[in-house]
């Protein structure tokens, strides 16, 4: 793959809104505008319901959502994370788009689904199919429904997603080099036609994780081969504690951020993988296979995303 500017290989983070505080991702974010990273923050629209898991600020609150804007201007992207932090039913899912597009002038291009809500599109067994779907049902009794592709669900809100948004992450992988990981992305499952286009991710769920896969020796093969590395992130969760940023995450980012890499957001690097492979890939039967079986391999062992 040849980069833009003569880089040498693509980097950018979706980062999930899960415990979103100002004081907890905002000199994150400081810290990576610094060193010239232009990610994908995602932010919920509508607040959680009380008592949600792994919830957090929301646009309702004036401060956040200022500062999610401001972001928006220095050229990072905002992303889509459902509508809120809890379950949302389709008129929420009408009304989080309406005030994003209120709020950023624009409707998002990109999402993750929240894993606790309801409202998740091809989440769950959803995302497998055949005797995959069962062996995942089978190990994951106590998963939460995913009806946001199912018509007739009060979470229903595929013909949304068709419409307003580019891409939607699938897959999570623990190699840096997500697009050798996923050479097929974007692409565009039949299977799954309330998705316009899929894309994967590397595995940097938590600090310990993102840390792991940034190792200098990751960073240094992602740089050679010319790769492009998505990172699944959280920032909001111990990277910066107790007023400072995590050392190791200042040393990496400062590392990799010198290493002549294409620091752009989400959507960017998908439209110019488009680009070059001359369109959304069409995903056959086969390629489906391979791909969930070396998902849920992974899955089963560790417990990836």
């Amino acid at each position: 793959m040849t980069w833009p500017e003569g880089k040498r290989f693509a980097f950018t983070v979706f980062d999930d809104a899960d415990n979103d505080r100002l004081d907890n991702t905002r000199p994150v974010y400081d810290f990576l505008g610094e060193l010239g990273f232009r990610t994908t923050k995602s932010a919920w629209l509508l607040p959680g319901a009380p008592g949600a898991r792994l919830s957090g600020l929301s646009c309702e609150e004036p401060a956040y959502l200022g500062w999610v804007q401001s972001l928006q201007r220095e050229g990072f992207e905002i992303g889509w994370h459902g509508a809120a932090g809890s379950s949302s039913t389709r008129e929420e899912t009408i009304e989080g788009f309406r005030r994003f597009h209120e709020h950023f002038g624009e409707d998002p291009r990109v999402m993750s689904n929240h894993f606790q809500n309801n409202d998740s599109i091809y989440w769950g067994a959803a995302r497998l199919t055949g005797w995959r779907q069962t062996l995942y049902r089978l190990a994951n009794r106590t998963a939460p429904r995913a009806e946001g592709h199912v018509e007739g669900s009060p979470y229903f809100w595929g013909d949304l997603c068709r419409e307003r948004l580019s891409y939607v992450r699938n897959w999570v992988f623990r190699d840096i080099d997500t697009l050798a990981a996923c050479p097929l992305m974007p692409y565009h499952d039949p299977a799954r036609p309330f998705a316009r286009a899929w894309y994967a991710s590397a595995e940097g769920g938590n600090l310990a994780s993102f840390n792991t896969l940034l190792h200098e020796k990751n960073q240094d093969r992602l740089a050679a081969n010319g790769g492009a590395c998505i990172v699944y992130a959280h920032f909001a969760k111990k990277f910066y504690d107790e007023g400072r940023l995590d050392e190791r995450f200042v040393s990496l980012m400062k590392r990799l951020a010198s290493l002549g890499g294409w620091l752009v957001p989400v959507s960017t690097l998908l439209d110019y993988l488009a680009a070059q492979n001359g369109g959304i890939h069409q995903l056959t039967d086969r390629e489906r296979a391979e791909l969930e079986w070396r998902w849920l391999r992974l899955k089963l062992r560790h417990g990836s995303s």
